[in-house]
């Protein structure tokens, strides 16, 4: 983690399980992660403390390389995005992909 945010290296993520693991490191979910995409929301909805960024680096190669699941994964970014931007808070969940 840096003062800007997590930095998510997609050259690591070959499959949706490399994601999975990689982020639940990178944010602490513990051994109870369930690694899946509803697990994700769940998380990320609601027991990630904000305020907190994700920096998603080389996002076209984990595009390329995961296919609709990438789709899938930054739906629940955005739609975690869209959440805290809803309930007005003012520390929020934020990403970036570059």
């Amino acid at each position: 983690m840096t003062d800007n945010g997590i930095i998510l290296d997609g050259r690591n993520i070959h499959t949706e399980s490399d994601f999975h693991s990689l982020l639940a490191k990178l944010l602490d979910f513990g051994p109870y992660y369930g690694k899946n995409l509803d697990a994700l929301w769940d998380r990320l909805s609601t027991n990630v403390e904000r305020p907190v960024k994700i920096i998603w680096l080389h996002s076209e190669l984990s595009s390329q390389r995961l296919g609709v699941c990438f789709d899938k994964i930054i739906q629940i970014l955005e739609r975690t995005k869209q959440q805290d931007i809803k309930f007005s808070w003012d520390e929020k969940f934020d990403y970036v992909l570059k």
